[in-house]
């Protein structure tokens, strides 16, 4: 979107460095295009909100007072990412190996960044943002635990976005969850006990009728 400024929410990433760099390469027209015509989404979108919900998975990139960067994995459930309202996302941080990197990071730099990818469908989100930590709050952190979640919760992360851009899904391997193969091979398998199940029952039916047919001797 543009500003009051003339600035775009995609300048969360396109500093003026990057920028010369497209112009170098022979990509900058082609994004002043799309700032043109609204630059990045800067608020939840029902279409992301149902993609963070379905995910299992997310990487949470922080960087220190020196600018050294630290991406940290979250998974847990389906929904154990919860979209709040239209600027925040929220999730319980389990307890884990308390090296408290990125806590500490936030401490000093509260910028913050999501990377959200499904395999299966060869889709990746990125959302730029601030993020902080919320501790002692028992009822946040029992409303956003995953119900009957095998994890310890610790605190929560709340992570309020400035600007989100959806990747093509070039060179994003196709890979699927095991659960969603299990889930796959038993009802596979279950359609094969079925039809085998009917062949038997035809192939019974067959004998008796041929029974029935034959000339007594």
């Amino acid at each position: 979107m543009t500003g009051e400024t003339g600035s775009y929410s995609s300048d969360v990433a396109f500093t003026p460095t990057v920028k010369a760099v497209q112009t170098r390469k022979g990509s900058r027209h082609g994004y002043e295009k799309m700032e043109e015509r609204g630059s990045w989404e800067t608020v939840i979108t029902p279409d992301l909100a149902a993609f963070i919900a379905a995910q299992t998975s997310v990487f949470l990139a922080t960087a220190n007072a020196q600018g050294q960067p630290y991406i940290q994995h979250r998974g847990g459930p389906a929904g154990f990412l919860r979209v709040l309202d239209d600027k925040t996302i929220a999730f319980v941080d389990f307890a884990g190996n308390k090296q408290y990197i990125t806590q500490g990071n936030l401490a000093d730099n509260p910028k913050a960044y999501l990377f959200l990818i499904d395999y299966a469908h060869r889709r990746r989100i990125k959302i730029w943002g601030e993020a902080r930590v919320v501790e002692g709050d028992a009822a946040l952190m029992a409303r956003l635990m995953p119900e009957g979640y095998n994890a310890r919760p610790e605190q929560v992360i709340l992570f309020t976005v400035a600007a989100w851009d959806s990747n093509c899904p070039q060179h994003i391997p196709q890979r699927f969850d095991a659960a969603d193969v299990a889930a796959a091979l038993a009802e596979r398998d279950a359609r094969i006990a079925a039809l085998e199940a009917e062949v038997a029952r035809l192939r019974a039916g067959a004998s008796r009728a041929a029974a029935v047919d034959a000339p007594s001797r």
